[in-house]
């Protein structure tokens, strides 16, 4: 689970001894050769001190594997098995084939970014796919109790659990969204909600952001999945903020979002029947193709700035992993 590592090999070690090697090779490989029905040795050398060239060195412990194991044919073609010989500076290791190890690229590698997690099946898989790309991530949760549960709030802290196994430790910061919801609701058109709650959502995770050192921010948007995604609703929420949005699942079927999260070990999790600050005061007709002049009109009559100030200065943080 750990990002940045191709594959892996488990190997045993012995000094770089041709004849030592070739033992080693027959009594660590014991049941690999057993169960093969065709091998074949790739020898590499790093120490070019080693007194055979890899050839002979793979010739060589090839031959002691064949009288060892005479089930199992040579076949340098397509072989079933693979043994590798490695002569390195310290020792020489014997290992049969690699084990694919997660991918990606180590996390941190790639900054920091903020991602916006709330309890569905998406952002956790946006997480997911983001940190694969070396991006060590802030999680950020938008909480608005007492429309929201306590158990919503630890349903969102146990995903995030999950995802340290592959994201390492992270801080969530949790944002009291409640009263914004509640001015929006008095003070906005029913069918702007949403999209204006979007906005102050990524106001909030872009002062989280700079406060952060973080570069970009993340969402698991899927482009026509919900009103709130069509391409003139993102312009709308992506307007009010510099930093560039990130959003992995923008292409993908919601299948391949399932089967990803299930892969992940989030899936279970996210579809408990808690609701996040997403579910409260959705109107019954979204506007869908929003003009970003209009929206910004619109939410103009309420006091942005004290709003944000207000969220920010009472977020919780919450460490995982």
């Amino acid at each position: 689970k750990v990002f940045g590592i191709a594959t892996m090999s488990r190997a045993a070690g012995c000094e770089k001894d041709a004849a030592k090697i070739a033992e080693l090779a027959i009594s660590y490989l014991k049941d690999d050769m057993e169960a093969a029905k065709s091998f074949k040795v790739e020898g590499k050398r790093s120490d070019k001190s080693f007194p055979m060239t890899s050839i002979e060195l793979s010739q060589y412990v090839g031959g002691e594997l064949a009288e060892a194991y005479p089930e199992c044919r040579v076949d340098v073609h397509e072989p079933e098995l693979v043994v590798h010989v490695e002569i390195r500076d310290l020792a020489a290791y014997v290992h049969a084939a690699p084990t694919p190890g997660a991918g990606g690229m180590p996390v941190g590698s790639n900054g920091i970014g903020v991602t916006l997690l709330s309890g569905g099946i998406d952002s956790p898989v946006s997480t997911y796919m983001i940190a694969k790309r070396g991006v060590r991530l802030i999680p950020v949760h938008f909480f608005s109790f007492p429309y929201t549960s306590e158990q919503a709030k630890q349903k969102v802290i146990e995903l995030a659990e999950i995802l340290t196994a592959y994201c390492g430790k992270m801080t969530i910061e949790i944002v009291p969204f409640t009263h914004i919801q509640e001015e929006i609701r008095a003070k906005c058109p029913e069918d702007y909600f949403t999209l204006i709650m979007r906005r102050f959502m990524m106001r909030i995770a872009s002062r989280i952001a700079e406060a952060n050192g973080a570069k970009a921010i993340v969402t698991g948007e899927n482009l026509g999945q919900v009103a709130s995604q069509t391409m003139e609703a993102m312009a709308s929420t992506q307007a009010v903020i510099d930093l560039p949005v990130l959003q992995p699942l923008i292409g993908m079927d919601k299948e391949e979002i399932v089967q990803t999260a299930r892969k992940i070990g989030t899936f279970e999790t996210s579809i408990l029947p808690y609701e996040d600050c997403c579910t409260v005061f959705t109107p019954k007709h979204p506007k869908t193709k929003p003009k970003v002049h209009e929206v910004a009109e619109i939410e103009s009559v309420l006091d942005i700035d004290a709003l944000v100030d207000e969220a920010v200065a009472g977020i919780e943080r919450v460490k995982v992993g």
